[in-house]
């Protein structure tokens, strides 16, 4: 209980009161992905967007051989610089770095995900729930990204929030986004 109580005056006299820290997010090349240099200039992140995979995952796959595999049908299929998103969660709650942040993200519908943080949790919440580990991290990353890129609850949105031609992330996932569930736990550690 004294260490606890030491932590957080620590804490505070650090100047740290309320700032969430950075989530730990397994890097591109511990997965065995590879990194591209983008031409492009680096984007000003605006907005938080959150996405799920939309395929059926199953207990037990083997997350970092999805990356791995999306990874090549993100460039050699699509012909995009990298995988769509710039993070990736797991059913089991850790987060895997994917697109580098300062590249904008792509999409199969219409929006523009230039100055979008996208984030995608791996399943399909049409049919699956998010697992409590994911929506944990979900909320984390997104509050440490509101925090470094000075954002409001406001910017946190989801990808049919800005598309017509999507129900992603999901009915099951968006409930918690619909309901003001998840801006009001992300407002908690900011």
């Amino acid at each position: 209980m004294k260490r606890a109580a030491g932590l957080a005056l620590c804490w505070l006299l650090a100047g740290c009161a309320g700032t969430p820290p950075a989530p730990q997010i397994v890097i591109v090349e511990a997965w065995g992905g590879s990194t591209v240099a983008s031409s492009a200039p680096p984007q000003q992140i605006t907005h938080i967007t959150l996405h799920h995979q939309g395929e059926i995952w199953k207990d037990g796959a083997d997350v970092e051989a999805y990356l791995r595999r999306l990874q090549q049908w993100s460039r050699l299929t699509k012909r995009w610089a990298d995988i769509p998103y710039h993070y990736v969660i797991a059913p089991d709650g850790r987060i895997y770095a994917a697109r580098p942040l300062t590249q904008a993200g792509d999409t199969n519908t219409e929006y523009d995900p230039r100055g979008h943080a996208l984030i995608m949790l791996v399943g399909n919440f049409e049919e699956q729930q998010p697992t409590p580990a994911q929506l944990k991290a979900a909320i984390d990353v997104t509050a440490w990204l509101a925090r470094e890129h000075h954002l409001g609850l406001d910017a946190i949105g989801s990808h049919r929030d800005h598309s017509s031609q999507t129900v992603c992330p999901g009915k099951n996932f968006y409930a918690y986004l619909a309901s003001g569930w998840f801006k009001a736990e992300v407002g908690k550690r900011l």
